[in-house]
């Protein structure tokens, strides 16, 4: 996309009378350097429990009759027109693999928590989001209706750009082993004497190849820039920069960090749009910020309690790949969950 990183990234700062989730003030945010703005978040009052709202778990959907456009790890993606009805389903994969163990409640929460992001962001950039209700989509999906409520999202067809753009607040990850053996993350030089989970001087952008199997490739910018253009690179370089600042300091408001995440752009009649899923466990590194602590490997509101127990289990990352035990699965969907809660302030 671009050919250098010129343009200013943005620092994200907090308000030094920030007050904890359970207060009764509101959290007042700073975004500084290339985005000169506060936002001020209303406090919110969480209620209620984690626990699971829907016992069934769909490991796939089927739609007879409608075309089936992609499918992928976690979603099946159907064709209507010029729209597509993507279905989050309740796989789980790890490792580049697909588990056989389903996870409550888990495509429910990555649709959710994608609405719910598309709507705070509608300000920053525009999306290919249409809507989530059932009954405003086309008449021949509706009678599958037990498959689609809550889990689906009605978007329109982009041409997506084939990049991942990455944007990283802290080192962690494939980043901090980088960053252990050349003192870069992605090519990109940072300063000596950085921690694990350190919060970096200011966010930086890693684009990557998409990866149909196995794992996704880091390229360069310049690398970017020769695959789509320079000026597209630095659109999906400044757009990224600037949805990461804004989520990032919604989310330190509601008491997680976003570490990283990962964001799809595509094109709808000339114009970039954010596309995908967005700012979901699945997509990003969220970490518990009243546990943060640099130094070490941080607690996390994602699948990381799977990866554990398969590491713990030796398994040797070949097929097939091992069913689940019901504590790892109830504890995953109850991260999910939480992530979803403490982030937007409701239930599923």
């Amino acid at each position: 996309m671009h050919t250098a990183r010129s343009a200013a990234q943005p620092k994200t700062c907090i308000d030094n009378n920030q007050t904890s989730l359970a207060s009764s003030r509101a959290v007042r945010v700073c975004l500084c350097a290339t985005f000169p703005v506060c936002f001020v978040y209303p406090p919110s009052k969480i209620e209620g429990t984690v626990q699971s709202t829907q016992e069934q778990i769909i490991l796939e959907t089927s739609l007879p009759g409608i075309e089936r456009f992609s499918q992928g790890k976690v979603r099946d993606v159907y064709r209507l027109g010029d729209r597509l009805l993507i279905v989050a389903t309740d796989r789980i994969s790890a490792f580049d693999f697909i588990l056989p163990t389903g996870i409550p409640d888990k495509g429910r929460v990555l649709t959710q928590m994608s609405v719910f992001w598309f709507d705070l962001l509608r300000e920053v950039t525009a999306t290919h989001f249409i809507s989530a209700d059932v009954d405003a989509y086309p008449p021949e999906v509706r009678p599958f209706r037990t498959q689609l409520e809550g889990r689906s999202m009605l978007v329109k067809l982009a041409d997506m750009a084939p990049i991942e753009c990455v944007a990283r607040g802290y080192l962690a990850g494939s980043g901090w082993k980088e960053y252990r053996a050349s003192g870069t993350v992605c090519g990109i030089p940072l300063p000596k004497g950085l921690e694990e989970s350190s919060r970096l001087p200011e966010p930086i952008f890693t684009p990557s190849t998409k990866a149909q199997t196995g794992h996704d490739e880091n390229i360069s910018f310049d690398r970017m820039a020769s695959i789509i253009g320079s000026d597209v690179a630095g659109q999906l370089r400044d757009l990224t920069l600037a949805i990461y600042a804004r989520a990032a300091s919604y989310a330190e408001s509601r008491g997680i960090i976003i570490a990283d995440t990962k964001f799809e752009f595509g094109f709808i009649d000339g114009k970039l749009v954010l596309g995908d899923e967005v700012l979901t466990p699945d997509s990003s590194r969220f970490w518990p910020r009243d546990t943060y602590e640099p130094g070490r490997a941080q607690n996390s509101y994602d699948k990381q309690y799977v990866r554990d127990y398969l590491e713990g289990i030796r398994w040797n990352k070949q097929p097939p790949a091992p069913a689940l035990p019901p504590e790892v699965v109830q504890r995953t969907s109850e991260k999910y969950r939480e992530a979803y809660r403490l982030l937007t302030g409701k239930e599923l």
